[in-house]
């Protein structure tokens, strides 16, 4: 059977599923059916010429490259095929996006046929994905007197590829649809344990939300063809707790429109909204496919008649409704007004939803044309020795004279790309950044590859310092989904020019690491910004964002990132920490004091926080930064003493060195290159002559939050406290509560320790916890089962190297084995301990999931429903985060601890402490 046969027979397989053919991208399959199509007497040809045109996946795959071959050929007259003109076939040139389409394009426009060249040229005059191949060809032809050259340049450095889009509507009718009441996390849209089926765009979509969820947004189109589905969080935020980009092409799939007739599956434009907004990862996810979020404040704090928050037993404020967006209802966004209306009646200011930014990610269907269209009438203009016009909206500048920076603002000022020289800026600016380090992960790694080969990328920008593709997402089981993308997704990204946890040519074992600890490694220098394909990108050196799958490929290719400089929240710490607390609990009271010190307003959402350790050194702040994806912060900054920085880089040097010993470093040495910054790095620190990052001390901050350690008096736990009444408040992070307030009485079915939350330090109390029960009590029993997941193997080695992983595999029932991994899931466990393979884990709920209905303590960031694990009929799954100790007393107990079996338990253990830094972290 051949490589067509095969194609047909797995579109009948499709067939069954309720699926159309899969989009093609490899040239084997394409070069059969143009084969197809140049026989006018083959039985396919018809098919072939359906899939050629529909079908074939645009920008660099290899099948179009095949596809942009062939046009040539028939506009060249060399094939002729009387169903795709010479006219259509520039037409469907101009749909390719960038890579082979744009070589054609160049060849056709300075070729010899002056009538051919004037109609390539037309059409690259609308195109913006070209790379310095590209442009270094028309520079040539331009410097050689080339008038068609000049011409295309001279287009480009007018920007006309959007000058002459067609301009924003005035307004947009729309329809709503509740997704769901309270925080609508993206697992919602995208659940984790579909991640293998993101790249098939179609498949995935049959995940989003319920089928009968996506049966009622197709009735309401139905019922409302000219208007667009706007999905909601009601008494929420929507797109908390992912940056996944296949949420938002769930959600385009099912309510935006085609991008292009002749790419299959790709739908940009979404309307999302959320009472209480949309979470910025989430919203820059939207501005990458030309949607628009609205804040839709439409439940509001009541008030007495002077004023005053009128509040509950639980003294949480009680909201009323402003106006309804029940499931039904029309409203007009009126993009001219910058207001929302239901009929005549106005009823809120949507202007943060349209500044002259997003209006231009609007018009040109999605940021990215903004970004390469930016570059490309820069390059234009600088070549024509001509000033660019003014086409685009100015970078926003904002600059508040006298006014010291944050910590944020001094990184973005340093990384800043295109403004005045001497120019100083502060929060509210927005601004193109150099981006220093990127990371890319393996469940939404495929579609960072599928973006990469959109826009025509086929090497990593050199200014990126080092970039990481990691395993850690599929780490738990290798089966078959995995054996299927992961060496593909590797092959290509080492090839693209990152450094892989994963050696396609086999040569250095794998690496499943989680990706947050392997780039809090290798961001060497605490001025970096870092961009990764996972909200909880957050280092505890430079100030990293996470990222759609889209973003990060565009930090790959081009080095750069454009976004608003976010205010700041200071957090400083006041008094002792108790000796038998853990510095989660610390973390975890700082959400609980935050939300106390403002009344239930989270202060912390969308803007940086920027957190004055200052002693602990980056394993061991990284806890506190990765759990600020969960205060629903854009990101964090940690303020380091200098010694302490220091020590810090000292260890990542250690850890990178160790990944050059594998053999993992490219032929760049960019490893290598990480070692010598860092080097430079500590010298400058120790020289005095650059200092740690610190912010000024007349710096303005939108709030400044005090942690009283005194007040943090047994250990805290976040709940998802499912039975809440009010449905919005399940399941949000926001619960947290003493452990106390269990009584010694909940019982727990399974414990994690594990994920990014954990470091060494973790693993070491484990192990001493399970010697002082032995101690104790003679024997160490297990009345619920405990899943171990360390976050690195060079954690592991530190271990065996110490002689704490031997008191480990002496309590455990289970031990990884590297050389035969796990092909399937886990779906019963026993009362024993699991010692699983560094990586994720149960955090991720892709692969191993704790039974449904299980109540499970863990020492992860999720505890959203579905996640960690499934509800059954007639018992809400729950995942309650907490520290390692109280992880692992409630496994041996199969039930939440006493505080005085509590403190029993952790005397004279090791617990990671905290003291605040007794010096002046401000310049």
């Amino acid at each position: 059977m051949n490589i067509y046969q095969d194609y047909i027979q797995e579109i009948e397989e499709r067939k069954n599923q309720g699926l159309h053919p899969k989009p093609i991208d490899g040239a084997e399959l394409l070069s059969e059916i143009i084969a197809q199509i140049k026989d006018v007497d083959n039985a396919n040809r018809e098919d072939s010429l359906k899939f050629f045109i529909y079908n074939t996946l645009p920008g660099t795959t290899n099948a179009a490259g095949e596809k942009a071959k062939f046009l040539k050929e028939i506009i060249l007259g060399q094939s002729v095929v009387k169903e795709i003109t010479p006219a259509f076939a520039f037409e469907l040139l101009s749909h390719m996006k960038g890579g082979p389409s744009i070589e054609v394009l160049l060849d056709l426009a300075l070729g010899n046929d002056a009538a051919i060249a004037k109609e390539a040229a037309k059409v690259l005059k609308t195109q913006v994905f070209l790379y310095e191949a590209d442009t270094d060809r028309l520079v040539e032809a331009f410097k050689n007197d080339n008038a068609i050259a000049k011409e295309i340049l001279e287009s480009y450095a007018q920007a006309e590829f959007f000058t002459k889009l067609p301009a924003v509507a005035d307004e947009v009718k729309v329809v709503t649809f509740i997704a769901g009441e309270g925080d609508i996390s993206t697992d919602l849209l995208s659940p984790g344990n579909q991640a293998h089926s993101r790249s098939d765009r179609e498949l995935h979509g049959q995940c989003m939300i319920t089928p009968q969820a996506q049966q009622e947004i197709k009735a309401l189109q139905a019922q409302h063809p000219d208007k667009s589905v706007m999905l909601i969080a009601e008494k929420g935020t929507m797109g908390v707790g992912s940056s996944r980009m296949s949420g938002v092409n769930n959600v385009a799939l099912w309510t935006g429109k085609q991008a292009s007739p002749y790419i299959p599956f790709v739908n940009i434009a979404p309307i999302v909204g959320g009472t209480n907004g949309i979470s910025p990862i989430f919203l820059t996810t939207v501005d990458v496919t030309g949607g628009i979020g609205l804040d839709l404040k439409n439940w509001v704090k009541k008030v007495d008649a002077e004023g005053n928050v009128i509040r509950n037993e639980n003294d949480e404020p009680i909201l009323e409704q402003a106006y309804s967006v029940a499931t039904g209802t029309v409203l007009t966004i009126n993009i001219k007004e910058k207001k929302l209306y239901n009929g005549d009646q106005e009823l809120i200011d949507i202007s943060k939803a349209f500044t002259p930014q997003k209006m231009e990610f609007i018009k040109a269907g999605g940021s990215y044309a903004i970004v390469f269209g930016k570059k490309l009438q820069t390059l234009a203009a600088k070549v024509l020795n001509v000033e660019a016009p003014l086409v685009y909206a100015p970078s926003k500048e904002v600059s508040h004279e006298g006014q010291g920076l944050t910590a944020v603002e001094k990184i973005f000022n340093k990384n800043a790309v295109g403004i005045a020289p001497g120019k100083v800026l502060h929060a509210g600016s927005d601004v193109r950044v150099e981006v220093n380090i990127v990371g890319s992960q393996d469940t939404t790694g495929l579609m960072t590859a599928q973006e990469l080969e959109s826009m025509a990328a086929t090497v990593i920008s050199p200014i990126v310092d080092g970039a990481y593709q990691s395993g850690c997402h599929t780490a738990s089981v290798w089966d078959k989904k995995a054996q299927a993308n992961i060496p593909k997704l590797m092959k290509f990204m080492n090839d693209f020019g990152l450094i892989t946890a994963r050696d396609p040519k086999g040569v250095y074992h794998s690496m499943t690491d989680v990706i947050h600890k392997v780039l809090n490694d290798i961001t060497i220098d605490e001025w970096a910004i870092i961009i990764g394909g996972d909200s909880h990108t957050r280092m505890s050196k430079g100030v990293a964002f996470g990222a759609d799958s889209g973003t990060v490929a565009l930090a790959l290719a081009t080095g750069e990132a454009s976004m608003p400089i976010p205010e700041s929240v200071k957090v400083t710490f006041k008094g002792d920490m108790k000796g038998y607390m853990d510095f989660r609990d610390v973390v975890h009271a700082t959400q609980a004091q935050m939300l106390h010190q403002f009344g239930g307003e989270n202060v912390f959402q969308g803007r940086i926080i920027e957190v004055h350790i200052g002693t602990l050194t980056a394993d061991q702040a990284f806890t506190f930064t990765d759990w600020t994806a969960e205060m629903k912060a854009k990101a964090s900054i940690c303020i380091s003493e200098d010694d302490t920085l220091i020590e810090s880089l000292e260890i990542a040097k250690g850890r990178i060195q160790i990944m050059i010993d594998k053999g993992m470093d490219n032929e760049k040495h960019v490893l290598q290159g990480l070692i010598n910054k860092a080097d430079k790095r500590i010298a400058e620190i120790k020289s005095a002559e650059k200092p740690a990052l610190t912010p000024d001390s007349n710096a303005k901050y939108y709030a400044e939050v005090v942690v009283d350690l005194d007040q943090i008096a047994e250990p805290m736990i976040a709940d998802p406290d499912v039975n809440n009444v009010d449905v919005s408040k399940r399941y949000t992070h926001d619960t947290i509560r003493p452990l106390s307030f269990y009584g010694g009485e909940k019982k727990v079915d399974l414990g994690f320790i594990g994920s990014c939350m954990v470091h060494k330090g973790d693993m070491k109390i484990l192990a001493q916890m399970l010697k002082n029960v032995e101690a104790q009590t003679g024997k160490v029993e297990f009345n619920a089962p405990l899943v171990v997941a360390p976050p690195t193997y060079n954690i592991v080695d530190e271990l065996k190297a110490e002689g704490d992983w031997e008191v480990l595999q002496k309590y455990s029932g289970f031990e990884f084995d590297d050389n035969a991994p796990k092909g399937a899931a886990r779906t019963e466990y026993e009362n024993m301990l699991y010692l699983e393979r560094p990586g994720c884990n149960l955090c991720m709920g892709n692969q191993e999931k704790a039974a449904k209905g299980d109540t499970v303590m863990a020492t992860s960031t999720r505890l959203f429903q579905g996640r960690v694990v499934e509800d059954k009929e007639g018992k809400k799954g729950e995942s309650l985060l907490s520290s390692t100790p109280v992880v692992v007393l409630s496994t041996i107990l199969g039930r939440t601890p006493t505080m005085a079996e509590y403190t029993a338990a952790v005397d004279g253990i090791n617990l990671t402490k905290f003291a605040p830094s007794n010096k002046q972290l401000v310049m």
